[in-house]
């Protein structure tokens, strides 16, 4: 074959580049919205389809919610054992290869035992004293309780270190590499999921307060952000995410922290939210809600416009506290969903599950939720609960310590100890 002119084969391959650069009208658009900056949200149609379907999954989520807290401290402890296992099963899952498991028969149900091992550890320390006054009236029944609660550290750590044996025992050659990487990734589940989301339990006994407004300001963040973004979003916010706006991200910290002052006020005015629970009953409480509840008269004087109809105005104190969890709620919060965001892309999967419509998995829904319930429970142990001793305290301890004669004994001596200082002082409370 003859070599064809030097001169065709250039038209020819100039012809090929041009073919090559050419643009598709959908390009096209999609530069011409760029020069004009990025499209809103609104006008992508499947995202109202996709909204429909979020705002009834939440409607049925608040709806529940709300039925657990009607009925009390003991079903919400519930709810959140329900969600921890759910979550453990997502992520579980992340990891598993059905090839690899074949060969590992019962191999999982180290995960769970190690599972439940740190449920055992974890609520027997926040729930110690809940169930011993749950028992107290059944002498053999109380002595059970407190005899397990007093060696319950020794019990878990023989639960799992009869797990490290357990794991050791069932090693297989041509499977250390992904039985290692369970354990790992087992461990971390305990530590960043389970851990965390414990603490939930904890401010949900140091009265319903503590764990309702946490939560309420994540759930009042999250569809705060959803709608300013999705009818005002054009700025992204963090390529992790790329359905989050600064619109949003603004528009949520605002309504957040206006929301946590004003549902402060709201909250602490019924018993039911601001009286700890102190056992596992689920009968009405009745206490002194105490000065972070009673509220303080303020007067605006000239602060306050000519306009503004109030003059005075009753505030109660813990709703400045609850400003510090708004702020937290908006704008530290939402980076455990950041988190969960680079999460799933390293793994390469949409949503941890797809048990909730529109939403995705219960860990899709509980990431922030983990990072308030720590912080919750931390801001709650540092500035309002009292850190001196306090009678709660001192029973925490004989409960925990001591044996049933040996708090026999210690009964009777306060009880002589009182009896001389009533004939020596002739003290009013004795008459």
């Amino acid at each position: 074959m003859e070599k064809e002119p030097s001169s065709s084969s250039d038209v020819s391959a100039s012809h090929v580049g041009r073919v090559r650069n050419r643009r598709r009208a959908n390009e096209v658009t999609t530069d011409g919205n760029k020069a004009n900056g990025p499209t809103l949200l609104v006008s992508d149609r499947n995202k109202y389809k996709s909204m429909l379907i979020r705002t009834y999954s939440t409607v049925w989520m608040i709806g529940g919610f709300a039925f657990l807290v009607y009925m009390g401290h003991l079903y919400i402890w519930a709810m959140v054992v329900v969600i921890q296992i759910f979550m453990a099963t997502e992520l579980f899952n992340l990891l598993r290869k059905s090839s690899e498991e074949k060969q590992l028969p019962g191999f999982r149900l180290l995960n769970w035992h190690f599972f439940f091992t740190a449920m055992l550890f974890t609520y027997g320390r926040f729930l110690s004293r809940e169930l011993v006054n749950t028992v107290s009236s059944d002498h053999l029944l109380y002595k059970l309780v407190s005899g397990l609660i007093k060696y319950q550290m020794f019990i878990c750590y023989f639960l799992y270190i009869s797990g490290f044996v357990w794991f050791i025992l069932t090693l297989k050659k041509k499977t250390y590499k992904y039985q290692f990487k369970q354990y790992a990734w087992t461990h971390m589940i305990l530590l960043t999921v389970f851990a965390q989301s414990s603490f939930t339990v904890a401010n949900i006994f140091e009265g319903m307060f503590w764990f309702l407004l946490p939560a309420s300001l994540i759930v009042i963040n999250d569809i705060a952000a959803y709608l300013f973004g999705f009818f005002l979003g054009r700025t992204p916010l963090i390529k992790l995410s790329p359905k989050k706006t600064w619109e949003g991200f603004i528009g949520a910290s605002v309504t957040t922290i206006i929301s946590a002052f004003l549902l402060a006020n709201v909250m602490g005015r019924f018993q039911w939210f601001t009286c700890p629970r102190k056992d596992l009953s689920t009968g009405w409480l009745q206490c002194d809600p105490g000065p972070m509840f009673k509220p303080e008269h303020y007067y605006l004087g000239d602060w306050a416009p000519n306009w503004f109809p109030w003059k005075e105005v009753f505030l109660m104190p813990v709703q400045w506290h609850a400003l510090a969890l708004g702020l937290f709620a908006s704008i530290i919060a939402p980076f455990g969903g950041f988190f969960a965001s680079g999460f799933k892309r390293a793994f390469k999967i949409k949503d941890f599950g797809d048990s909730i419509p529109g939403h995705g998995g219960i860990t899709d829904r509980m990431d922030c939720q983990m990072v308030m319930a720590v912080f919750a429970y931390i801001y709650h142990q540092s500035f309002i609960s009292p850190h001196n001793f306090s009678v709660d305290a001192i029973l925490d301890q004989i409960l925990r310590n001591l044996t049933y004669e040996e708090q026999r004994n210690l009964y009777e001596q306060l009880g002589e100890m009182l009896g001389n200082l009533c004939k020596a002082d002739k003290l009013a409370a004795c008459l």
